[in-house]
């Protein structure tokens, strides 16, 4: 996802990022160089030598951090990078598995009454085009036991 533009609000203490779909805050606290009273953001850009999916900000002091559009997708939950992320999981883990599997290549291909072409096309982790009940039918094959865990979010990280 490229970024069209992107604003400091030192008042607020945030990042503004606008993309093509939508517009996205990013708080100071959430990146790894913090911009502060005595240090506030002098500059941001789009970084043109992250193709246009990230940016950059300078503190007056000088010191330079980079934020990639994915940061502040996953701060602000958003759906679509929640599904490739859960996607990219499961593919590598799936990968993991058909690697130490007994089964070959083959009989997976068989299983899951598909083509070759389509079993590589799971197994491709840029690809974000297939479906998470398509992986979880791999992993079934390859005798994958698989539970969601749903869970409230809370400030101590631990399941209520």
């Amino acid at each position: 996802m490229k970024i069209r533009s992107v604003t400091c609000n030192n008042r607020k203490k945030v990042f503004q990022v606008t993309s093509s779909k939508d517009t996205m805050l990013l708080p100071y606290s959430k990146v790894e160089i913090r911009p502060s009273g005595n240090d506030p953001v002098a500059r941001v850009f789009i970084d043109k030598e992250l193709g246009g999916e990230g940016f950059t900000y300078v503190l007056a002091s000088g010191k330079e951090g980079t934020v990639h559009v994915e940061q502040v997708l996953e701060y602000n939950q958003d759906p679509s990078f929640l599904r490739d992320a859960l996607l990219y999981k499961l593919t590598i883990e799936a990968r993991k598995r058909i690697e130490k599997s007994p089964l070959s290549k083959r009989e997976i291909i068989r299983r899951l009454r598909t083509s070759a072409t389509q079993l590589y096309r799971l197994l491709d982790q840029t690809n974000y085009r297939k479906s998470v009940d398509q992986l979880l039918s791999l992993l079934h094959i390859l005798d994958c036991e698989i539970d969601l865990l749903v869970r409230n979010r809370s400030s101590s990280g631990k399941a209520a």
